[in-house]
């Protein structure tokens, strides 16, 4: 036994013995002091805790050498009075919720202690709570993309409230029309995979789409890795695990017999190959069913998202993906495919966020994106946005020298001027006004405006005079320019179409006009120019096509869908010219002597099933008649 233990034992047996000696002594307090003893802590005799042997057990080293006579000489004198019982039992008391206290003190500042432990390490507490984990992780990677771009945001920044279009109809039709749009449409959906019970479940969320509960959980086919980190910027890729690799093996067997059953096999074992979902976003497209097309790529773009790198927040712009590396196609081509479909639904705003994302992926810009972000910038009214990005995008501040930006730009300061002028604003900016960027427009590129003439159509009797005089004879002086002019034509052409900006464009070009018949120096030193920032004699952008641009989408019969097997690009254009020698591919027509007429019938219904064009005997018979 320690020391300590001793000590107590003594202790408790003499206060023992000194309670009952002055309940003896003091015969008129006699009852209630034992009452009081009844209930004090002094006077119940098995008051030991034996787990507080444990503790007092740590405490024997350092009595080893107190002896238990000095113990004996350190314990209270006989004689104690009966103010010193009473002290001792509060002070009992009170050490007893002093204690309490303690120890609720010290759980408190653990607990504390726990919770900034973890917030310093940006850890969530809840692990059930997804959002604040990764609202966290946003924020560390704010944070460090803006000190590494020196704290200043970019101007391809994408805001990802914008991204999803059923943001923007909730804001254009209501939140009750769209809620219910969404339930009849996923209502019909999943009833469809040919009677086959589909079940439900809580995808992942992501920015780009919002994902169905039937589709089919991601199965991790696709990842990405860092390649490096580059002048404040990171440099991904995506890569093909192998069983994705098994499956892109055989999607190129199938593209090459141009087979899409073989194709629709392959999104039946692997639901989230990329290529094979682009493939039938194509034929939907070209088969007038816009609707499945849009599903098809949201589910594309799902799981391109999915894969992403946890380091990759493309939101910011500082991340790259460049077009170089063959896995990394397929997400420009969705994105512009979905940018397309979100401008056709009227939804421009999310078109623009979209056409900023897949500007800031490749500064390159592999898709020309660079002409089509001022069209929806005015579609979606964002005018002070769009002269910021011509400020900013560029350091040379040469932007405004493509026909999109010289003529968008001028039509963003006239709907900023009349704006200022509605709201009576008595700051003025010294910057050029509209009419004065119009007709610099018109002089760096007069074809343009015997484009939209015909493009729109302007039909007032007017614009055949202006064309009659130096803009009908206008030229472009180079290929490049002529197919840049070509795109923005197609893509902008309907903006043009209001009274407002038909008067202001008339305006400047007779503006033109007029101080052309003084002297036409200015003439010639805007061509000089003209020929200065377009030199090449090869066209530049013969990758891009016109038809990308162009809101009007044909429809091809069923049985043509085969030859959209091949990539839309490779037989359309080969040099910037239409290939004359691409011809139609058509698969042999199928057999079907001996076969079940039931199992025919269905696959007759498929849009590529062919059986050749045969004739009856009946036919036979009228034919030898004749």
């Amino acid at each position: 036994m320690s020391a300590r233990l001793l000590r107590r034992v003594l202790k408790e047996q003499e206060e023992r013995r000194l309670g009952s000696t002055n309940a003896h002594q003091e015969g008129e307090y006699g009852g209630q002091l034992e009452d009081e003893e009844s209930t004090s802590p002094v006077a119940s005799a098995p008051s030991i805790n034996l787990f507080e042997l444990l503790d007092d057990q740590g405490d024997e080293d350092d009595n080893l050498n107190e002896s238990p006579k000095d113990a004996f000489k350190q314990q209270p004198m006989v004689g104690f009075t009966t103010d010193v019982v009473h002290a001792t039992r509060h002070k009992s008391k009170k050490k007893k919720k002093k204690n309490k206290e303690v120890h609720k003190s010290t759980k408190l500042k653990a607990e504390e202690s726990l919770d900034s432990l973890l917030e310093n390490l940006s850890i969530n507490v809840n692990p059930a709570n997804e959002n604040n984990y990764n609202h966290t992780k946003v924020e560390n990677e704010i944070s460090l993309d803006a000190s590494s771009t020196g704290g200043s945001p970019s101007v391809l920044t994408v805001d990802p409230k914008y991204l999803k279009a059923e943001n923007e109809l909730r804001k254009i039709f209501g939140s009750r029309v769209v809620s219910s749009f969404e339930n009849n449409s996923v209502g019909g959906s999943s009833r469809q995979m040919y009677g086959v019970r589909r079940v439900t479940h809580n995808p992942r969320r992501t920015i780009l789409v919002t994902p169905s509960s039937y589709w089919p959980r991601w199965d991790g086919s696709l990842s990405m890795e860092l390649m490096e980190t580059k002048d404040g910027l990171r440099y991904f890729r995506y890569v093909h695990s192998a069983a994705y690799a098994h499956a892109q093996e055989a999607f190129e067997a199938a593209k090459s017999a141009y087979d899409l059953n073989a194709i629709a096999s392959i999104l039946a074992h692997y639901p989230y190959h990329i290529e094979s979902l682009l493939t039938f976003a194509e034929v939907f497209k070209f088969s007038g069913e816009h609707q499945s097309s849009a599903d098809v790529l949201a589910k594309c773009l799902f799981a391109l998202e999915s894969a992403w790198h946890p380091l990759f927040s493309p939101i910011q712009g500082s991340c790259q993906l460049k077009y170089i590396h063959d896995t990394n196609k397929p997400l420009f081509t969705a994105l512009f495919s979905h940018m397309r479909n979100l401008d056709r639904r009227g939804c421009h705003r999310s078109a623009l966020e979209v056409c900023k994302l897949l500007l800031s992926l490749d500064t390159d810009d592999p898709k020309g994106a660079l002409f089509c972000i001022d069209y929806f910038s005015l579609r979606a009214q964002e005018f002070k946005w769009l002269e910021k990005f011509a400020d900013l995008y560029r350091s040379d501040s040469s932007l405004w020298m493509f026909p999109n930006f010289s003529y968008s730009l001028a039509v963003s300061r006239f709907y900023l001027e009349r704006d200022a002028s509605s709201t009576s604003s008595t700051n003025q900016i010294e910057i050029a006004m509209s009419n004065d960027l119009m007709k610099q427009a018109l002089m760096l590129h007069p074809l343009v405006l015997q484009k939209l003439v015909a493009k729109a159509p302007l039909k007032d009797s007017s614009w055949s005079q202006i064309l009659n005089s130096f803009f009908g004879s206008a030229k472009a002086g180079g290929p490049t320019l002529e197919h840049l002019i070509n795109i923005y034509v197609e893509r902008s052409y309907l903006i043009w179409r209001y009274p407002e900006l038909q008067a202001l464009l008339k305006e400047a070009a007779l503006h033109v006009i007029d101080s052309l018949k003084q002297t036409t120096i200015e003439a010639r030193d805007w061509a000089c120019v003209r020929k200065e920032a377009f030199s090449s004699v090869k066209n530049e952008y013969a990758h891009l096509l016109v038809s990308d641009f162009s809101d009007a989408i044909p429809t091809i019969p069923p049985e043509e869908l085969r030859q959209f097997m091949v990539e839309p690009h490779a037989n359309e254009m080969q040099n910037g010219e239409e290939n004359p020698n691409a011809q139609i591919v058509h698969d042999a027509p199928r057999e079907v002597t001996g076969r079940n007429a039931a199992v025919v019938f269905l696959e007759s219904l498929l849009p590529w099933a062919h059986y050749g064009d045969r004739q009856g005997p009946e036919d036979n018979h009228d034919d030898n008649i004749q």
